[in-house]
């Protein structure tokens, strides 16, 4: 059964993670994805440590559902390769700094001048316009800028990062999504369109809820460890083997929570009685269930809580999530078959399509310029161009790099 993007092509020239991210998930869906990447391979490929027979595991998970081929755009030929391809294709993406595509001859007007259908999009950290357009940017410094380190952390300790590149992932989840509209407008119009997407916009719209409320009262948040600023009790706590997360806010489960603490009074006291109460009281709150919590282990406290219905889980490492049964042995991790590397196992595209389902049997992630002379093939050049191409370094294989 065919993926929902079936038929669709998509040029990629991005590099990092954002782009990647965006282009595999458009794979997922069935797209067919031609990675373009410089001699040597994109700078992600060395994305480490850790490396698996000397590739980047991050770049393993970023790049499946794709092919290779190697393009040298500094070279007189290179720009004219890629804009032969954009013709053939309906997705462009790149990743370079605001005019960057431009100067290589692969921007937006030059692509669209030879195919008006082209979708084209322009992942950067600040955007194509603007002051900041020409800074540089990555996601640590989209996360300073963006706002977000400074609502992460505990209220007595500095900002921090988020523990996942989440502007690169934002960005990418956003780029296709635009991606996937931009096609269905093209689909009545039978237009293209340039995309812009920013890393910092991008966290903007992942701020959506702590952004909306700072506009409307004009307070800053505060950074509150794992709690939410808008409900209590809905944060972490310490059991006495480990740690559970707890959402107890609405009116039936707070005193649901006290029961199961032991302490059934303490629905009806009047310093948290109401959610809005305890979020204004949060320090004192917490003083008064923190060694409630620590009497029991995390286990216990699931059960204990699963059965009053109150929203709670486990803190889960890495190693205590990947080996429960309901990630282990659902679709919540597939793993494809590397020629070079053996198995490469990643999470997929989260979406569940009954009718088009998402298809991560196709090419593993590739070795580059694997696939340049079948891809130049498939669109349009004859074997003496490609010969000639191979041999003046305007194209790299993966024999002539």
């Amino acid at each position: 059964m065919s993926g929902p993007l079936d038929g669709i092509t998509v040029l990629d020239l991005s590099q990092g993670a954002a782009g990647p991210t965006c282009s595999m998930y458009l794979g997922d869906l069935g797209a067919e994805v031609i990675k373009v990447e410089p001699p040597g391979g994109e700078w992600g490929r060395g994305l480490g440590p850790p490396f698996v027979e000397g590739v980047a595991a991050a770049f393993l998970g970023m790049n499946r559902n794709k092919r290779s081929i190697v393009v040298d755009l500094k070279e007189p030929g290179g720009s004219e390769v890629v804009l032969r391809l954009a013709e053939r294709c309906d997705v462009a993406l790149e990743s370079f700094r605001p005019g960057v595509a431009d100067r290589l001859g692969t921007g937006y007007e030059a692509m669209a001048a030879r195919n008006p259908r082209l979708v084209y999009t322009a992942i950067s950290a600040f955007g194509q316009d603007g002051p900041w357009r020409d800074r540089p940017g990555v996601d640590g410094v989209a996360q300073a800028m963006g706002g977000i380190m400074s609502v992460t952390g505990t209220a007595d300790g500095p900002p921090v990062k988020v523990g996942v590149p989440a502007a690169d992932m934002a960005g990418g989840v956003y780029a296709s999504q635009s991606i996937l509209a931009a096609l269905l407008v093209r689909e009545r119009t039978g237009q293209g369109q340039r995309i812009d997407v920013s890393l910092l916009d991008s966290l903007l719209a992942y701020q959506l809820i702590p952004l909306s409320m700072f506009l409307a009262s004009g307070q800053p948040p505060t950074r509150l460890g794992s709690a939410a600023p808008y409900a209590a009790p809905n944060e972490a706590f310490a059991t006495r083997d480990g740690q559970v997360m707890v959402a107890a806010y609405t009116p039936a489960r707070w005193p649901a929570l006290c029961g199961a603490l032991g302490q059934p009074g303490l629905a009806a006291d009047p310093r948290f009685d109401t959610n809005e109460k305890r979020v204004r009281v949060r320090p004192e709150l917490r003083e008064v269930l923190e060694p409630l919590f620590a009497e029991r282990t995390t286990a216990e406290w699931i059960t204990l809580l699963d059965e009053v219905d109150v929203i709670c889980g486990p803190l889960l490492t890495y190693p205590e999530l990947v080996a429960e049964e309901h990630v282990s042995r659902g679709d919540s991790l597939v793993t494809v078959r590397h020629p070079a590397v053996g198995e490469v196992t990643a999470p997929p595209f989260p979406g569940r399509l009954s009718g088009t389902p998402c298809d991560f049997t196709g090419p593993p992630p590739p070795i580059p310029g694997e696939h340049t002379e079948v891809i130049l093939a498939e669109k349009g050049f004859e074997d003496d161009e490609i010969r000639e191409l191979l041999q003046t370094g305007v194209v790299g294989g993966a024999g002539h790099r």
